[in-house]
């Protein structure tokens, strides 16, 4: 990393250091930050666990190089991880982690490490702790009217589930008349029960708590916080797909802003009809918020999303905000005054019914080419009798049908998994099409 920051002339800017709740963070972290010193780079490290988001920000705040946030987000408990957030705040383009991965692959031929104790570090001013959510809450102040929306008559659950978002929506919505409620609070770096990755198998304590409460909404962070996922006033989880449309929605329609939609191959066709109500263009990237983010920056798009539940803003960093996106859903519905449940139907009354699963099937690894090798080789002209208007194969392989319907069959690009996705009509028809696109790549 250090290396990195040398040769691409943003070593001078120094580099932010941030970690999750996770086992040992912090001493990662320390090691981190003892290393990029050892090379002579300003470090600004985190004095607490920190969501992801607020480090992504300070990049912005400090002016910085880029972030590293030990953190391994929505993963198992046995997880860690090393993010590297570039000089925008936002996740590291391709061409830039191969970078890194050279570097690596240089110092562990060398054996080399240079290494300057915390103590020292911080005696020779090349390490200053620092807390970024001053900073962050002030620019979130400027996106939400909070002194309105702590007025509005709302009971609201939070999951923190265990992550580094917890405390924080209760902190910019304390002192007004919201009663809001927080599970999973506290730091435990085993996610007992939960893995915390905020979509429905991983909610039912939410929506129990929210249904015994008698909430408004029910509203999770994962791990890290910089996605979100939300449980209705009847307890259902609302998919990533539909929040985005209604995050989107409330962009366009109640807030009256205009610009481009960024949205990822894996993401709703809704917007596409957004697009045409609200005459917007909508742009496609592939799988990850590093491809929606530069595309986010190049058209100045007002909203970006994607499957996994990450949104990010116009006027905020490029990069998802999972507290921000939860502050945001609240002030749709204040200023809508409908539940999230009437909000859907709203939003099925402007672009139609649309319903998402994705189904994800575990195979040897050794099968891969053949899966590949199947639907390659036998690609369906008719699926349940609606024409595939369009297929490709830019990230796995896509059926757009006549109806709209679409189905995508692809690799997981971190573990063993094959994913199919569907949106269509009706969830009796998901359900079917899910089962299709298995028999389709030979698994189940």
């Amino acid at each position: 990393m250090a290396d990195y920051l040398k040769q691409a002339g943003l070593a001078d800017r120094g580099l932010v250091i941030g970690y999750d709740t996770r086992f040992a963070s912090e001493d990662f972290a320390a090691a981190v930050a003892e290393v990029i010193a050892g090379n002579g780079i300003k470090v600004y490290l985190g004095i607490r666990t920190t969501p992801t988001p607020v480090i992504s920000f300070g990049v912005l705040a400090q002016q910085a190089g880029g972030a590293v946030i030990i953190t391994a987000s929505h993963n198992p408990a046995i997880w860690n991880g090393f993010k590297y957030k570039d000089e925008h705040g936002s996740s590291a383009p391709d061409e830039v982690t191969a970078q890194i991965e050279e570097y690596i692959a240089r110092n562990l031929r060398n054996g080399k490490v240079s290494r300057l104790p915390l103590p020292e570090a911080s005696a020779q001013g090349l390490v200053a702790d620092i807390d970024l959510t001053p900073v962050y809450l002030k620019q979130i102040a400027k996106l939400v009217d909070l002194e309105k929306l702590r007025r509005a008559a709302f009971k609201v659950v939070v999951d923190s589930m265990y992550g580094a978002g917890a405390g924080y929506l209760k902190m910019i919505l304390e002192g007004g008349v919201i009663e809001l409620t927080e599970i999973n609070g506290e730091r435990n770096p085993l996610f007992p029960g939960i893995q915390p990755e905020p979509i429905a198998v991983n909610l039912a304590g939410l929506s129990a708590t929210v249904k015994k409460q008698k909430a408004n909404i029910g509203l999770a962070t994962d791990g890290d916080a910089d996605r979100m996922g939300i449980v209705d006033e009847k307890g259902m989880f609302l998919t990533q797909l539909q929040v985005f449309a209604l995050l989107a929605l409330y962009m366009l329609e109640v807030r009256g802003q205009h610009g481009p939609i960024v949205k990822t191959i894996t993401s709703t066709g809704m917007v596409y009809r957004l697009g045409e109500i609200f005459d917007v263009p909508v742009y496609e990237t592939g799988v990850g918020f590093k491809y929606v983010a530069p595309m986010m920056r190049a058209e100045d798009a007002l909203i970006g999303g994607e499957e996994s539940g990450g949104y990010g803003f116009r006027g905020h960093v490029s990069e998802r905000d999972g507290i921000l996106a939860c502050l945001f859903f609240l002030d749709l519905m204040m200023k809508t005054g409908k539940t999230p449940s009437e909000l859907l139907d709203y939003l099925y009354g402007k672009v139609g019914p649309h319903y998402y699963r994705r189904a994800d099937v575990r195979f040897p690894d050794e099968e891969r080419q053949n899966i590949m090798a199947r639907i390659r080789e036998n690609p369906p002209q008719f699926i349940e009798g609606v024409k595939v208007a369009r297929m490709d194969t830019a990230d796995g392989f896509r059926f757009i049908l006549a109806d709209n319907t679409w189905m995508l069959i692809r690799f997981s690009g971190t573990e063993p998994v094959l994913r199919v996705y569907v949106e269509s009509d009706s969830p009796v028809r998901v359900a079917r099409l899910l089962v299709f696109g298995q028999a389709l790549a030979g698994v189940k």
